[in-house]
């Protein structure tokens, strides 16, 4: 029998706690700052990028895999943003089942101001978990990832 490899173990270890890092980094200055979640953020940030081309809105499902939720999470987090003013749905133009999500004026507005409050939040979160050595690879692969 073989032994599984520790190293693949300390690396996962090793993630989610750089995860868990800049994360907790993030939404205390989100919230701080502009009463927002990291996943609102996400979530405004992700709709912020659709566009009108083909495949260019993302239908619930879509949207709950680019920021890793279940669906009814995705659901209830969209009906708070909505209930905010910040998102709008409606029906699908070409297929009447299809619902899509679309950030408002107010709610592209919070994620402009948002936006540098969460890089500046990122970037310092970066620096102090790069001193712990068993994080500073993978901090050096998320910088990398920029360039």
């Amino acid at each position: 029998m073989t032994r599984p490899d520790p190293g693949l173990a300390h690396g996962w270890c090793a993630l989610t706690s750089l995860h868990g890092r800049l994360e907790a980094h993030i939404e205390r200055a989100l919230q701080a700052e502009h009463e927002l979640s990291v996943r609102e953020f996400s979530v405004l940030n992700v709709l912020s990028e659709q566009h009108e081309g083909d495949g260019g809105h993302f239908r619930m499902n879509r949207l709950a895999d680019s920021v890793v939720l279940s669906q009814s999470a995705t659901t209830r987090l969209v009906t708070r943003l909505e209930d905010r003013g910040l998102l709008a749905r409606y029906l699908c133009p070409t297929d009447r089942r299809g619902i899509y999500t679309n950030v408002t004026p107010a709610g592209l507005a919070l994620l402009d101001r948002a936006r540098p409050t969460h890089d500046a939040a990122l970037a310092e979160a970066l620096t102090a978990a790069e001193t712990r050595p068993e994080l500073a690879p993978l901090v050096a692969a998320v910088r990398n990832m920029g360039t």
